[in-house]
């Protein structure tokens, strides 16, 4: 496995390059004089960055695809006030020679610290079959492997390898303090309910090459797909409580809060909202950070550019140091 030591993060006009980077997308195009030439965007953990192949672009179109790690030669032009690569030479990167980590974005935060710290929250449940059907997904090697590597998305909020767990455990932990705020709340329900609202994430995305969704996420969704995951286990649970996974099944299904959002059913337990709102909460504020970061190179201002999800411009002033 070769060691990639150039990122475009570091990349200056001028420099001339050999590296490898994901191709993100690529297709091809033609000057007004009828030349044919590609459009390529590479991408690392670092960030992504346009480049263009001028010369032979037919022939190399045949030699990758969208979704490819390649080595490239080339050269780093300024256009437009931004920074591309002109693509010189090109091949595809076998698969055993890469580190995908080296090319897809990747949480900040120990993933091993992370999972020990959320699969901790299991033992203090105090609800027997609760405790057996998680310890049935965290315990489990396969599942546990993929729950470590997910992203939460493929783009809005925490869309990183990492990101899910990262999620999830921000989420639970939320949940256990509101849990000590509101009595009157199930914590058991909620500790369950949060370490499962989006388990079927680990098969709604792919994390290879690329943050995608797969086939079963495009057609079926998380939500789906984990009520399906949840009944198989508890299916193998015996005596497993039949008013316990109903109320696990709604939180699963109402987590996203109202039908425009995906929901099929609105929260109808105090746990369903409150692990609705706690997931709301967490989500929203990563993607604020995270925008406010891809902002931070723009010093001329305090607010970002315009946000279309938000529907506004983010105040950058107390958020740029922790989100840099």
């Amino acid at each position: 496995m070769k060691t990639k030591t150039i990122y475009l993060q570091d990349l200056r006009q001028g420099d001339k390059i050999a590296s490898s980077f994901l191709a993100t997308e690529k297709n091809m195009a033609f000057s007004q004089k009828g030349s044919a030439y590609l459009n390529v965007r590479l991408k690392d953990k670092t960030g992504e960055m346009d480049a263009k192949v001028w010369d032979n672009a037919v022939e190399l179109d045949r030699t990758f695809k969208k979704g490819d790690i390649i080595f490239i030669e080339g050269r780093v032009q300024s256009y437009r006030n931004a920074l591309q690569v002109s693509i010189l030479s090109v091949s595809p990167c076998a698969p055993e020679s890469v580190d995908p980590a080296d090319y897809l974005p990747a949480s900040g935060l120990d993933a091993d610290a992370m999972f020990k710290e959320l699969a901790a929250f299991i033992d203090t449940v105090s609800s027997e079959p609760a405790r057996k059907l998680l310890g049935a997904f965290f315990h489990d090697e396969k599942t546990a492997e993929l729950f470590r590597r997910a992203p939460a998305a493929k783009g809005f909020h925490h869309g990183y390898l990492g990101g899910l767990l990262e999620h999830t455990l921000s989420v639970v932990k939320l949940l256990d303090k509101t849990a000590a705020h509101y009595p009157q709340l199930d914590r058991d329900l909620l500790i369950a309910g949060g370490m499962l609202h989006d388990i079927g994430k680990i098969h709604e995305l792919t994390y290879d090459n690329m943050i995608a969704y797969s086939d079963e996420g495009r057609m079926v969704g998380h939500l789906v797909i984990g009520v399906e995951m949840l009944n198989q286990k508890t299916a193998a649970i015996e005596n497993f409580p039949e008013r316990l996974a109903l109320e696990l099944r709604h939180i699963i299904l109402s987590h996203h809060g109202e039908f425009e959002y995906g929901s099929p059913k609105r929260p109808k337990t105090m746990e369903a909202l409150a692990v609705h709102f706690m997931d709301d909460l967490d989500a929203k504020l990563n993607a604020f950070q995270s925008f406010v970061a891809a902002d931070a190179a723009n010093v001329d201002s305090e607010w970002t550019a315009y946000n279309r999800f938000f529907e506004r411009y983010l105040y950058k002033g107390r958020t740029r140091e922790t989100a840099v």
